[in-house]
């Protein structure tokens, strides 16, 4: 049950708000009972720079700060920009949270992602073993970044008593997501493969790697309400994942993918291109302890509530 109480004469700023998951929090909110919430883009707002930041107190006057946006993308664009990845993500989040405790914010959502966790995690991840070794390398910069906002909401609340809460989500899928071929992530640039393949008569979809690596992906409806339940719910220090509980590999995503889409050519993987991190599922019982989160969303019916608005969308 939601808290709409907790939304009453509160501000509201949502960075990222016009971005995937974004739009989503957005809808939430105005559903759970948020009335006055501010959106800065990145257009008015670049929160890599100071002054933008100072600007945006001033224009918005928060009282909560649900923090987003992140510049993000598959192995490949991790591979080109891990520079940009990592100071982008990291200048956003540290000014942010800094300035929220010094305007004297009530409470401060952080997202981080679930490349902060180490290579060689076991299987689910829990939340306690986010330390125990170094990130995929493909995408360490982008998780190290996310993952210091982590240690900076636990040094603020320990020494400021600021509450800033850290929430880990597993990989987003769902409409509206980045169908860009050169930074989309893997379930929009399977989809587009195998319509692409389609209209030019092509027999044959190249993927990455082996396709042994698995992954857990979250509805990006789900993941949007696992948000607002924390914001309402959560005031703890420990991080929380948010996750679905279903594991899946490559090989049996691009097969479904393939099925679902109307590809019935040849799948050959491309074994001189990376895996990325070996196995991906989360132990998401605390999420559920913590603010009664469980997700809803089947992921084959995710699947076909986004192929079917992507099929859409290329008309």
């Amino acid at each position: 049950m939601s808290d709409i109480s907790f939304w009453n004469g509160k501000k509201v700023v949502v960075t990222g708000g016009v971005g995937f998951l974004g739009n989503f929090v957005i809808n939430k909110l105005k559903t759970h009972g948020a009335k006055d919430i501010f959106i800065p883009t990145i257009e008015e707002y670049d929160l890599v720079q100071p002054e933008a930041i100072n600007r945006l107190f001033v224009n918005s006057e928060p009282n909560v700060i649900i923090h987003l946006a992140a510049h993000v993308g598959g192995i490949g664009a991790n591979r080109a920009h891990p520079a940009e990845f990592f100071y982008d993500n990291l200048m956003m989040g540290v000014q942010l949270i800094h300035q929220a405790w010094k305007h004297n914010v009530d409470k401060f959502v952080a997202i981080g992602t679930v490349c902060a966790y180490p290579k060689f995690t076991p299987v689910p991840f829990k939340e306690e073993d986010l330390w125990l070794g170094y990130p995929e390398e493909t995408n360490a910069p982008y998780g190290l970044a996310k993952k210091m906002l982590l240690v900076q909401s636990q040094a603020y609340r320990q020494q400021y008593g600021f509450n800033s809460i850290f929430l880990l989500p597993v990989n987003l899928y769902g409409p509206g997501d980045n169908f860009n071929p050169e930074t989309s992530h893997v379930i929009p640039a399977l989809i587009r493969k195998c319509f692409e393949a389609q209209d030019k008569g092509e027999n044959e979809l190249i993927v990455w790697g082996d396709g042994s690596p698995t992954r857990e992906f979250i509805y990006v409806e789900d993941a949007a309400e696992a948000i607002v339940a924390a914001s309402e719910k959560y005031d703890g220090p420990e991080p929380v994942n948010i996750g679905s509980g279903y594991e899946i590999s490559i090989k049996n995503l691009a097969e479904m993918i393939a099925r679902l889409t109307g590809f019935t050519g040849k799948i050959t993987w491309d074994i001189t291109k990376p895996n990325g991190q070996p196995r991906r599922c989360l132990d998401t019982s605390r999420a559920e302890q913590y603010f009664g989160f469980r997700a809803q969303i089947n992921f084959e019916e995710g699947l076909k509530r986004t192929i079917e608005w992507y099929r859409s969308t290329r008309k």
